[in-house]
């Protein structure tokens, strides 16, 4: 067994549940580091995808009174139904765009500048946001209306460009329409599980093909260490969203994307996949 792949795996496994449900782009995240670890090419996508799961794993479990409530409801709770199809309208937007658009953005986009550039737009985007008045008229999820799903779904969509952040993308298109910070957050974990799972299967799918005995290791390590980050990082979101805005993130993502860009500029930092 190869322990270099496995720390590799470990650490981007790490790198996917810290940033997954942060408003900092877990894959622009995983772009760059793979490229500092020299993680390239169509296997390592397909990684990067696949342990995201390991992540949604953690929303599942974190929530799962909620999961199980709305399952066993369904068939006859009004509440239980209309969260199902609030998540469901939400969620369509995005897996519609993405099957049509995925593998040109992937092929133009999935390198370290372009993620760099998104980085700080997204970043500015933020605090934009931020300093707009906030009217809050959803206090909570189940506050939602249809209307409400359907315009973070699409907002959902700029998150298919990488270093975007489905997360950043999802949170502040709810604050822009009227969500608490709570509720938006909540909301976007919670849009995240059928997102990361479609996305995961299909990726896994059409990339069955690359897949070996050997990848089974790296692809586990770097999924459970993706739940525990991930599990963390949730609990702790929650805590900060009850007191603080999203600025601190905002200028996080404007100084690392102008890192990254200055390094490419410069040549001090060799982004072998540019």
């Amino acid at each position: 067994m190869d322990a270099e792949l496995l720390l590799k795996a470990l650490i981007l496994g790490l790198v996917e549940g810290v940033t997954e449900f942060l408003p900092i782009s877990s894959t622009g995240h995983l772009i760059l580091v793979g490229d500092l670890l020299g993680w390239r090419g169509e296997k390592a996508k397909l990684f990067e995808v696949v342990i995201q799961t390991g992540a949604m794993l953690a929303i599942v479990w974190e929530y799962r009174a909620r999961f199980r409530a709305v399952l066993t409801g369904l068939a006859r709770d009004p509440a239980a139904q209309r969260f199902a199809l609030h998540v469901a309208v939400a969620f369509a937007p995005a897996i519609a765009l993405g099957a049509v658009f995925a593998g040109a953005i992937k092929a133009a986009l999935f390198r370290p500048v372009p993620v760099a550039t998104a980085f700080v737009v997204g970043g500015l985007v933020i605090l934009w946001a931020e300093r707009r008045p906030h009217e809050v008229r959803v206090k909570s999820v189940d506050d939602m209306r249809l209307g409400d799903a359907l315009k973070i779904g699409l907002a959902q969509c700029l998150a298919l460009v990488p270093g975007t952040s489905r997360a950043g993308a999802t949170i502040v298109g709810g604050l822009l329409f009227g969500l608490s910070r709570r509720a938006a957050t909540e909301f976007s974990f919670f849009l995240a599980v059928p997102t990361l799972l479609a996305a995961g299967a299909y990726d896994l799918y059409r990339s069955r093909h690359l897949l070996e005995a050997g990848d089974l290791a790296p692809f586990l390590t770097g999924s459970a260490a993706a739940f525990a980050a991930a599990f963390a990082s949730v609990r702790w979101l929650l805590r900060y969203v009850a007191s603080h805005d999203f600025t601190a993130f905002a200028w996080y993502r404007i100084a690392f994307g102008a890192l990254v860009l200055a390094t490419a500029w410069t040549g001090l930092v060799s982004w072998g996949a540019e």
